[in-house]
């Protein structure tokens, strides 16, 4: 891990959406699989909480309050950009910004070291997330359940996360380092949330919204270029 608390994820191919390991679960639009290739890159160990959130912004707008360590929600992707912009200014050289999806879920299916889990880490929802069945309807402090293979926390549970991308339906074909379409009406929101029954806490499982969206359930992690 380093200084920052990112995770180093060593670039490699997987396959991404409706694989074997998610059986008869998959949406449609989880499918095709198909490969993807992406570099290296770090992400965030942790969802970013409500404190790091308040110290570059001044506040924090969660709904659920007086939580440190507890990931920061209701915020819109709109926010994010104004957070990221202001994060790099404070710390030139880092470009920290959003993962893509491809990103994300090469991420939370443990990259190079993926085990084949149907949720991020563990075929066993309860022990890598906070979801309906056990979080008592709110968030909890991050890392709190066990990690993936690289040491990631929370990214089946806890609270959604945005992705870079604006959301599309997939191709058939092999793509390398794919950043989505170049415009579009909703963005890639990836993983499961406090509020989630399993099945929508897979590693393949995709959702997508207005980039002005606020949601309890909904955050994000750090992501930048190695």
């Amino acid at each position: 891990m380093a200084a920052d608390g990112l995770v180093f994820v060593p670039g490699g191919a997987y396959t991404m959406g409706c694989t074997t390991e998610q059986g008869s679960d998959c949406d449609g639009d989880e499918k095709p699989a198909h490969q993807v290739t992406v570099p290296d890159f770090y992400i965030g160990k942790y969802e970013v909480t409500q404190k790091q959130w308040r110290e570059v912004m001044g506040k924090a707008p969660s709904y659920f309050k007086n939580c440190d360590d507890c990931p920061v929600e209701q915020v819109s992707w709109s926010d994010i950009q104004e957070f990221l912009q202001k994060l790099n200014a404070a710390n030139p050289g880092k470009n920290y910004r959003l993962p893509t999806e491809a990103e994300w879920e090469y991420a939370a299916r443990g990259g190079s070291l993926s085990g084949g889990y149907k949720y991020a880490g563990s075929n066993s929802i309860d022990e890598v997330a906070w979801y309906s069945t056990n979080s008592g309807s709110k968030t909890h402090p991050v890392g709190g359940k066990k990690a993936n293979e690289l040491g990631l926390h929370d990214m089946s549970g806890n609270v959604r996360e945005w992705c870079s991308d604006w959301w599309d339906y997939y191709p058939a074909t092999a793509q390398t380092n794919p950043t989505g379409p170049g415009t579009g009406g909703h963005r890639v929101i990836r993983g499961g949330s406090w509020g989630y029954d399993a099945l929508l806490c897979r590693v393949a499982y995709r959702s997508s919204n207005t980039p002005t969206l606020r949601d309890n359930a909904l955050g994000f992690r750090l992501c930048r270029p190695s």
